[in-house]
């Protein structure tokens, strides 16, 4: 069995039905978010690296076929149609690491009905999970203010693939380090980590417990020193620092209680020791929220680390995001349903100078001074150029987060930025509604029956709506 498997069986259906139907005109399907988490003043797009090798691995073989036969309790021979199934489409997208606004496009996906489909499932789990956790990993990096931001996450993290999602999107936006291990060897990331309570337990004195750590880690070395008291744990790392001579790069770290009031207690009882050059790192359930309240106080506290909070996005663990058909066949598509609606087209986002953004048709000419934010990264099923680098994407991050406007940077009470809407893309959207609208008042007349109205549509700047 392949990756092919990775799919809600609806898609399987459907795309199942496409294929008896010959229903395999090009179409087109967008990726956006309706509505961004409260307390977020962007969003930062992360998980299209792994959306590209499945999408370019993918094909449905004899196994898998097997596989959506007997979860559909039917014959090999009725999923036949299946098999040799792949992907030969386009994908356009916005690269990692780049800021987006709701209601725009993260990708686009244009290829035969069926393919378009099946894809939908492993699109939305990469690309929801890994921004809805870049951008809470962004907001850690401007809460800390300069200081070093580290990636604790591994053991509380929805699994051994998500923590390595985290660490990587942890230094995506700028993260200094992580403690998992497997995760700094795959992307080239500094491997950061201190020692657990229970090393100091299994010693019984703290001054034992940390001569031998000194002795089996040279340095430079980070004491956790709040097993039992922490003033008295911080004197005592000092005593040993002192006489071994550990002073460059070394650090305290406080890991429970008021972080706030210990760092001050920590600071003065290192300076008080000849050790100002010692840091005080700080853990413990830390997330944007903790830090910021901590840097605002003036914490004397040096390195942050951050864990379950922020590797599973505590206070917003999913985004609103859908992918939804815009075209088919070369006519626009749209849905009304409820709080819901979309807008038809093939789009483009057109950035201008502090992320003043307009969501135009794909083929509209970009205005002067703007830059396309969706960039064509797959064409006949095949990659357009090599995978980009963490580099890459945060360089991308750091270009677009220098433009955010202030107000949306801020950890609380943001004010979220929102996209226009070109005069085409409004007027497509009001010409296709109408046509729909049309339809269906035709159908409820000769029918006698009744249908709901679909309400406004949602509003971005300039009328209309991009999702």
């Amino acid at each position: 069995m392949s990756n092919a498997l990775i799919t809600d069986l609806y898609e399987v259906t459907m795309a199942l039905s496409y294929l008896r139907e010959g229903m395999t005109a090009p179409a087109t399907f967008s990726l956006f978010v309706r509505k961004p988490p409260p307390e977020r003043g962007f969003l930062v797009a992360a998980g299209l690296e792994p959306a590209l090798d499945h999408l370019a691995g993918l094909r449905v073989d004899e196994s898998d076929v097997a596989a959506f036969a007997e979860a559909l309790d039917r014959p090999y021979a009725d999923l036949e149609p299946l098999l040799g199934l792949r992907f030969t489409g386009e994908l356009r997208a916005v690269p990692e690491g780049r800021i987006v606004l709701p209601g725009e496009p993260l990708l686009e996906v244009t290829a035969p009905l069926p393919e378009a489909q099946f894809v939908e499932s492993y699109l939305l789990n990469q690309v929801c999970h890994q921004s809805a956790v870049a951008s809470k990993a962004a907001r850690c990096v401007l809460a800390a203010d300069g200081r070093p931001v580290v990636d604790f996450s591994l053991r509380r993290t929805h699994g051994v693939p998500a923590a390595a999602q985290a660490a990587r999107l942890g230094a995506l936006v700028g993260f200094a380090g992580t403690s998992n291990v497997v995760a700094a060897h795959a992307y080239g990331l500094r491997a950061v980590g201190t020692m657990a309570h229970s090393y100091i337990e299994a010693f019984g004195d703290e001054a034992a417990a940390f001569r031998a750590f000194a002795r089996a880690h040279p340095g430079p070395v980070t004491f956790l020193v709040d097993t039992y008291d922490t003033a008295a744990g911080v004197a005592v790392a000092a005593d040993v620092l002192r006489e071994s001579g550990l002073h460059e790069g070394c650090a305290v770290r406080l890991d429970s209680g008021d972080l706030g009031a210990l760092a001050v207690t920590a600071r003065r009882i290192l300076d008080g020791a000849g050790l100002p050059g010692v840091r005080i790192t700080a853990s413990g359930g830390l997330d944007e929220y903790g830090i910021d309240q901590l840097v605002r106080s003036g914490a004397p506290i040096d390195v942050f680390a951050v864990g379950t909070l922020v590797g599973v996005s505590a206070d917003a663990p999913y985004l609103d995001a859908a992918y939804k058909l815009v075209e088919y066949d070369g006519r626009p598509m749209m849905k009304l349903s409820t709080g819901k609606v979309t807008a038809p087209g093939a789009k483009q986002v057109h950035r201008g100078p502090g992320l003043t953004d307009t969501i135009a048709l794909r083929d509209e000419p970009a205005p002067p001074g703007t830059d396309p934010l969706l960039r064509t990264v797959m064409v006949g099923g095949k990659r357009t150029g090599p995978p980009s680098t963490l580099a890459d994407a945060r360089a991308a991050f750091e270009a677009d987060l220098a433009q955010l406007p202030s107000a949306a940077r801020r950890i609380r009470s943001p004010q979220l930025p929102s996209a226009a809407v070109s005069e085409r893309l409004s007027r497509l959207t009001a010409d296709v509604r109408q046509r729909i609208e049309d339809r269906v008042a035709a159908l409820s007349t000769a029918t006698g029956g009744r249908t709901e109205s679909a309400g406004p549509v949602a509003g971005a700047r300039g009328g209309g709506s991009a999702g």
